[in-house]
């Protein structure tokens, strides 16, 4: 990436005040320090645990020549004006203006590609999936940005920030890399917290996708309203710059959607209705039969119907699989490329995922994390599990403490035995979060149906002594995550990878 002036990057920033020498080119930009190299603008950001203003000198001393600070954090910067080895550039907010920098270092790369974004509580990263094998059918170029991983120019990389939708600096470079790389389209996964705190402004979305909402992150967000506006500013983003006509900007939504109308006021272009159910809309998929691997399915467009085979088990992934194709279908993805996509689909990593070294029993790793979508996953389990449905779940730490309630009492309903145990605590105390759920289990009357266990390597390694030919172990969480993330420390982590190895020993 070539040099940057300080002109180029402060276009959109009219506000900005430089003190020091304005004349300075920039040679990479980013809000972690420990990623700032010599030339390089450092961004601080405050945030909720960490101030980045704390880490100007670790900046400074990597070779920042250029800080973009909050005018509101005077008082920890201004000490630094008088070193003349970095320009300051003051903002009233730095959270904000990062996307515009980032977007300018990169020579605004979404300009380039035909985005679509993807949001909803649940579902997002299967529907992101399903999306990008569609569009590629279709003959296109397509990058992805992901909770799970990242694909750019035909490399697939582990998504290693542990954020479903990383800071703006990341996501802008990753979308300059799928530019250079010849992508064409891309497709991102885009949370509440990442449209609350503008991690994917500057992305020039031409397409938005609704998954649906349900009750989550109140712990963040307050109130359900909160959530939903967060949510809805993917779509105020559609008309939010320049484009050409084509492709028209897109809103797709279930048909049955409660929230429907939510999102379709926001925009006033196109939308494209999908259903799983007996709706009427542009989009429909209509399963024709089922087992415990996914479903064969009828998907009708108007530009004509197709069979196909999903490799999902759930009434929820035809949810995804309907939403998925309107959006393809938005694109020009047509009946033909739609059926090589569903039945050449690649398996969606952490998304009902099984194990199989040759047990005796069956192994699953799904990422649900919520109450309703443990619930779903359980539901769509359970009915061929021919023994026990064992269930190994925590929930997070720092994060809505009703998901404690809500995955207690889906776990009392649904399982048969339960390993409660830890799920990236942060910095709250594990064997707290655990005993909360057991509590909400308990409340249910499965208090003799579960073990508390804090320690998930632990729990994975009980659930696997207790399972019998014909059972079913269902690991509920974290899906395809890399790491488990504590008060002070974040360590490597894979469901995937750890049930393996456990069940490698377990055959021994």
């Amino acid at each position: 990436m070539p040099d940057k002036s300080l002109d180029a990057l402060l276009a959109d920033l009219p506000d900005a005040v430089v003190h020091g020498d304005p004349t300075r080119l920039i040679t990479n930009l980013s809000q972690d320090s420990r990623q700032i190299r010599p030339g390089g603008c450092f961004v601080a950001i405050p945030g909720f645990s960490v101030d980045g203003h704390d880490y100007i000198a670790a900046a400074l001393d990597n070779g920042a020549s250029m800080l973009v600070v909050q005018s509101d954090r005077h008082a920890v910067w201004d000490a630094y004006q008088s070193d003349r080895r970095a320009t300051i550039v003051e903002l009233s907010a730095t959270r904000s203006a990062l996307p515009a920098l980032a977007a300018a270092f990169h020579d605004h790369p979404s300009r380039h590609l035909t985005v679509i974004g993807v949001t909803g509580t649940d579902g997002k990263s299967t529907t992101c999936y399903l999306i990008h094998a569609m569009l590629g059918a279709a003959g296109h170029r397509v990058g992805l940005i992901s909770g799970v991983e990242f694909h750019i120019g035909g490399r697939w990389l582990r998504n290693e920030t542990g954020e479903t939708s990383p800071e703006a600096d990341l996501v802008q470079s990753l979308l300059a890399q799928m530019v250079a790389a010849g992508d064409t389209h891309v497709v991102i996964e885009a949370t509440s917290h990442a449209l609350a705190l503008n991690r994917v402004d500057q992305c020039n979305f031409h397409t938005a996708v609704f998954t649906g909402l349900s009750s989550d992150h109140l712990d963040f967000h307050q109130t359900q309203e909160a959530y939903l506006e967060a949510k809805l500013n993917l779509f105020r983003a559609l008309d939010a710059h320049p484009r050409s006509a084509i492709p028209l900007p897109t809103v797709v939504v279930r048909a049955e959607d409660r929230y429907r109308e939510h999102v379709t006021a926001v925009h006033d272009q196109r939308t494209v209705l999908a259903t799983a159910t007996n709706e009427d809309a542009d989009v429909s998929v209509q399963p024709l039969s089922r087992d415990a691997t996914g479903t064969n399915l009828r998907v009708c467009t108007p530009s004509g119907a197709l069979s196909a085979r999903l490799p999902l088990p759930g009434d929820f992934n035809l949810g995804n699989a309907a939403l998925a194709a309107a959006a393809a279908w938005a694109h020009g993805a047509r009946p033909a490329a739609l059926q090589q996509a569903l039945n050449e689909l690649r398996p969606v990593p952490g998304r009902m995922e099984p194990i199989n070294a040759g047990q005796p029993f069956s192994v699953i790793v799904d990422a649900a994390a919520t109450g309703p979508a443990l619930e779903l996953a359980l539901s769509v389990v359970k009915p061929h599990v021919a023994g026990k449905l064992i269930l190994v779940f925590g929930v997070a730490g720092e994060r809505d403490p009703a998901r404690r309630t809500g995955m207690g009492r889906a776990a009392a309903a649904l399982a048969d035995f339960s390993l409660v145990t830890s799920e990236n605590p942060r910095s709250e105390d594990p064997s707290t979060i655990v005993r909360d759920i057991a509590d909400a289990m308990r409340e249910r009357g499965a208090g003799d149906r579960l073990v508390e266990e804090p320690d998930r390597r632990q729990a994975i390694e009980i659930a696997f002594e207790r399972a019998q030919p014909g059972d079913l172990v269902l690991i509920a969480g974290k899906g395809a995550e890399p790491t488990m993330i504590y008060a002070d420390r974040t360590d490597p982590w894979d469901d995937r990878e750890i049930a393996r190895e456990l069940l490698a020993a377990h055959s021994r």
